[in-house]
């Protein structure tokens, strides 16, 4: 039930936001360099969200970074991308904002921030057209010093544990090679010692190595510049509800550790920036597929708090356009005491040369050096067959020698190798017959589509997806394998299988709101003093994945958009977006 209580609030502030996240955070930065009194509600006892756990990628086109890397880009060619790939899906004014807006967002948490980022020369676009960028959209965080949080270090959320090294050190993909070839090189060997002296080192002091990187050192940076203004970040601070008065959002009732309410009044509005509905038990089963709705990649406290309570104020739930989720295909290591490790397949094996991905019919059905969403798009595309969840990675002992697969790191010793299989996370066969059965896969089916690819692999084509034929996917695979660096036949066996599921790593389905994050309620109406960004707002690319990291861009730039519009500063009014008819969902859990 919604509160419509007459205000007595037991504090008040300018603007309250609900999650500590990329997006949740940004706001908080600028509308405290514009003057704003805020307060920052995180429902667990740290900050980062799904932020810290992912790559950090932040995709915002046509920055001054592009320009100081040496690879300049522009609004415009980003405008004719995005309509190429989004299409008449809907978005048009929220998109344009963005654009208009993401080069001054950058700028300014830059500036006023300890925030660093540095656009990647070389880092395409995921999907092809006009328009699209080789370099410079893509902005990496950059590693951040963590010690400089003391104590504070525990405040954030750790990465995944499976990209942890010696139980707590964190590993740039620059220094990946040089970690699992220590003595190919001198190079190598004092790089190795470099990283793993200063981890050890750090252990001394600190729960885990404070040399962090990607998502995790943009997480940290951000709230290092909230702790360094004295922005107030409340803990284990969850949403209870939104107090609506006269139609407007005025505050919300907020929980805490010891089961206690309080009451706090938003003088300019509350933000939700939640984490989206990934893990609300409703909405999840109402929106997603069933073989998506299994597994997911965000924290478990993400449970819809924001998009549920804006619901029970009669706002407008859009479904995600193509798509509500954003995916990863994932590799699952079971452990006897529950503690499984779950590995995205993100770049290190997919579009490396000599992987397959095979349906339990033994064929191929999709680019499998595609970007990690549309590799999962593929798996759960129906075309009369059923779909391909699960799917099954194959490849051939020399491919698990120059690349690993999963978990399983390239170079491994035997003794390593039987351990994966052991605990059957890696499945062997001496022959593809005998590796179908463990799989269950038609083993006609996997003898003919390995015999089609093999012939068209040994010269270097892939006329059944496409291999290899664009920016990304060649990029993503082995530049010392000619013609194609994406192909090259299987051999003889043995042969191995890892099993991925589809998991999803943000949502696409969410609030429906304008250009400046107001929430919108059903009949399209802004909900006064309402506003949500990173997640908890439905995607400006409607389900289409243009980038790496299409989430945290826009995460940041609304957050940005959403501080400047509370405090009254122009930021601009994109051209109207035209009438269409929307997806969206309307029905209250």
């Amino acid at each position: 039930m919604v509160s419509e209580r007459a205000s007595g609030w037991d504090e008040e502030v300018d603007l309250l936001i609900f999650g500590a996240g990329a997006a949740g955070m940004t706001a908080a930065l600028i509308a405290h360099h514009e003057g704003l009194k805020v307060l920052v509600c995180e429902k667990t006892e740290a900050v980062g969200g799904i932020t810290s756990t992912s790559g950090g990628t932040t995709w915002v086109p046509g920055t001054q970074l592009s320009i100081d890397a040496g690879v300049p880009d522009s609004v415009d060619d980003a405008r004719r991308f995005l309509q190429s790939v989004v299409g008449d899906r809907g978005g048009d004014e929220a998109r344009e904002a963005f654009l208009q807006s993401g080069p001054l967002a950058i700028d300014e948490l830059q500036r006023i921030s300890d925030v660093r980022f540095v656009a990647a020369a070389a880092h395409p676009d995921y999907v092809t057209g006009p328009g699209a960028a080789f370099g410079g959209r893509a902005l990496a965080p950059v590693p951040f010093d963590a010690s400089v949080l003391g104590k504070d270090l525990a405040r954030v959320r750790p990465p995944r544990k499976e990209f942890l090294g010696l139980g707590g050190m964190m590993v740039n993909r620059s220094d990946l090679n040089a970690l699992l070839f220590p003595f190919a090189s001198v190079g190598n060997f004092k790089r190795t010692v470099s990283v793993v002296g200063r981890y050890f080192l750090d252990r001394l002091r600190f729960p885990r190595g404070t040399q962090l990187v990607m998502g995790n050192a943009l997480a940290a940076r951000l709230f290092y510049s909230l702790r360094k203004r004295g922005v107030n970040v409340r803990f284990e601070a969850p949403l209870i509800e939104l107090v609506r008065e006269n139609g407007r959002v005025t505050g919300a009732v907020v929980g805490s550790k010891n089961g206690a309410s309080t009451r706090i009044g938003a003088r300019l509005g509350v933000v939700l920036a939640t984490g989206g509905v990934t893990r609300h038990p409703a909405l999840r089963k109402q929106l997603f597929p069933a073989g998506a709705e299994p597994l997911s990649l965000s924290p478990d406290t993400h449970t819809g708090d924001g998009v549920g309570s804006a619901l029970k104020i009669d706002a407008r739930l859009e479904n995600g356009g193509d798509s509500p989720g954003l995916w990863m295909p994932c590799s699952i290591r079971r452990s006897r005491d529950g503690n499984d490790s779950v590995w995205p397949h993100i770049i290190l094996d997919r579009a490396k040369p000599g992987l397959i991905a095979v349906n339990r019919r033994g064929e191929r059905f999709v680019n499998e050096s595609n970007s990690y969403h549309d590799f999962v798009m593929g798996m759960l595309r129906d075309a009369g067959n059923g779909t391909s969840v699960p799917a099954h990675l194959i490849v051939d002992a020399a491919f698990l020698r120059d690349y690993g697969l999963g978990l399983l790191m390239p170079g491994r010793s035997r003794a390593r190798i039987a351990e994966f299989e052991r605990s059957g996370y890696l499945v062997k066969g001496a022959t593809l017959a005998e590796l179908a059965k463990k799989l269950d896969v038609d083993a006609t089916g996997l003898a003919r589509t390995v015999d089609t690819y093999n012939r068209h692999a040994a010269v270097g084509k892939d006329p059944a997806f496409g291999r290899g034929s664009g920016p990304m996917s060649r990029f993503n695979g082995d530049p010392a394998q000619k013609p194609n660096p994406c192909v090259r036949p299987l051999g003889d066996g043995p042969y191995y299988a890892v099993t991925v599921w589809p998991a999803d790593l943000a949502c696409s389905a969410g609030l429906a709101g304008t250009a400046n994050g107001e929430v919108l309620d059903a009949h399209g109406a802004v909900i006064s003093g309402l506003f949500a960004c990173g997640n908890d707002l439905a995607s400006i690319f409607r389900g289409t994945y243009p980038g790496p990291g299409t989430t945290l861009g826009p995460a940041i730039v609304f957050g940005w958009r959403i501080a400047k519009f509370v405090a009254g500063k122009d930021i601009g009014n994109p051209v109207a977006e035209p009438a269409r008819q929307h997806a969206w969902v309307h029905d209250t859990p």
